[in-house]
């Protein structure tokens, strides 16, 4: 079938978003930066607040659990736009290129709370017909529901569409359901990925 729509994940892909930014000032040292970010401020926490958690509710949780680390965790979302450094510019070049020829939809997992922050950065998310956050709708990926979600919104359909993220979980379900599903490593793989399935 010929393909109609690519959909973009946003962070790691066209988005270069890293606590780590943030972090690297705060700790002495990178042992203990990565102790707290693997042990205290997880993805997992993170993806609760994606989810639909509330910023502050996530916050308060975590510092009621980690007394200690009270201030660094109250940083995660105080100076949460450290951590959004910039855009990955070869891959928003793709994104503009592919523009020209389908239908181009968002799927992320961010929190409702801080994606117009993003929104307001980068100027590329104007090109989007359409775009899905875990956030606001209160389910986030690899829940096959949250795809579902995107393909009745926007009247399109799996099989001719093509769908890009960097979370290999992610991929495994957009492949089972029928997506041209592309695991994005870097934006040069990306364009011959894109090629191989006939997008470019």
């Amino acid at each position: 079938m010929e393909i109609q729509n690519i959909i973009f994940d946003f962070g790691g892909v066209l988005v270069d978003w890293n606590p780590r930014y943030l972090y690297k000032d705060v700790f002495e040292d990178n042992s203990e930066m990565e102790y707290f970010l693997k042990n205290i401020c997880t993805e997992e926490w993170n993806l609760e607040q994606e989810r639909g958690r509330s910023l502050e509710d996530g916050t308060r949780i975590l510092q009621q659990k980690f007394p200690m680390f009270h201030a660094q965790i109250g940083l995660f979302y105080d100076q949460w736009e450290t951590m959004l450094k910039c855009d990955i510019p070869e891959t928003v070049s793709l994104l503009y290129k592919l523009k020209h020829k389908y239908k181009i939809y968002g799927l992320t997992n961010w929190s409702a709370e801080t994606i117009s922050i993003a929104y307001d950065r980068f100027s590329f998310f104007k090109t989007f017909d359409g775009i899905v956050v875990s956030g606001e709708e209160k389910i986030a990926k690899p829940d096959p529901k949250i795809f579902q979600l995107l393909l009745d919104r926007y009247k399109i359909e799996a099989a001719n569409t093509v769908f890009i993220d960097d979370n290999i979980d992610n991929i495994k379900t957009a492949s089972e359901m029928g997506f041209y599903s592309i695991h994005f490593e870097n934006p040069s793989k990306l364009e011959l990925d894109l090629i191989k399935v006939g997008a470019m």
